[in-house]
């Protein structure tokens, strides 16, 4: 179900745009949010596919995401980072985007920070943290929950290394595809699929290339690829078959 917001046509309090799909929790913290003056609400989703239509049409400055969306979470934001969509009024960029509800997979949260999640908020946070975030987010800084902090730093640290240790390193059009694949969250089976290989091809290539770049797994593999552009760069093809070695 996706409700629109009638707000007042002068309100000039930040727009957002609210996604969860426990509806009791959506509905009271958008009713908060609104009460407490933070921002008017657009629209609510109870799913991001929904989300992802509504903002074909009205993007608010601000997304309010729950973490029970689990690992499609950075896939999403992936594809809002790369989708043509209108600004927001008043804005330079796109919409910002704060992860709420938050409990403690490490995984989870290095993919959020890694796909350019503009806040982290920890599920044992008080509501007026979550504010606090929005607010800080609002005025481009970056916000997370203090039981964040130090796997942040930590993968920060392991970031400054592999950037300082890497340099130099160039590689084929086929280690390209497979960096991005395994960059954006894809299993083996799923790269397997989208190059036309055999799982076990592509768990023997992925080994060689984290041998190439110096990485130990998957995480590091995606920050390898995030700190040289990888990432950005367009998806690489050749003529001829995808198969090809």
């Amino acid at each position: 179900m996706l409700v629109q917001s009638n707000g007042r046509s002068r309100d000039d309090r930040p727009t957002a745009s609210l996604a969860d799909p426990q509806a009791t929790v959506r509905q009271s913290l958008r009713h908060y949010l609104e009460s407490a003056g933070a921002v008017r609400v657009l629209a609510e989703a109870g799913d991001l596919a929904q989300l992802a239509t509504l903002l074909e049409w009205q993007p608010p400055q601000i997304l309010l995401l729950s973490g029970h969306f689990g690992m499609s979470l950075p896939r999403f934001v992936r594809m809002l980072r790369h989708m043509p969509v209108m600004l927001p009024p008043n804005e330079s960029r796109g919409s910002r985007v704060v992860v709420y509800g938050l409990g403690w997979d490490r995984e989870l949260i290095l993919a959020l920070a890694r796909a350019g999640v503009d806040g982290l908020v920890a599920d044992d946070a008080s509501v007026q943290e979550l504010v606090e975030a929005i607010h800080r987010v609002l005025r481009g800084e970056s916000f997370a929950s203090a039981r964040y902090g130090g796997l942040l730093l930590r993968e920060l640290q392991r970031w400054t290394v592999l950037q300082e240790g890497q340099l130099g390193v160039r590689l084929t059009r086929r280690e390209t595809q497979l960096l991005q694949l395994v960059a954006s969250g894809l299993s083996n089976k799923e790269i397997a699929g989208v190059l036309c290989l055999a799982e076990s091809t592509v768990k023997n290539r992925l080994s060689l290339l984290f041998d190439k770049i110096g990485v130990k797994d998957r995480t590091q593999a995606a920050i390898f690829a995030l700190a040289n552009g990888v990432l950005h760069q367009p998806f690489p093809t050749a003529q001829g078959t995808l198969s090809e070695a």
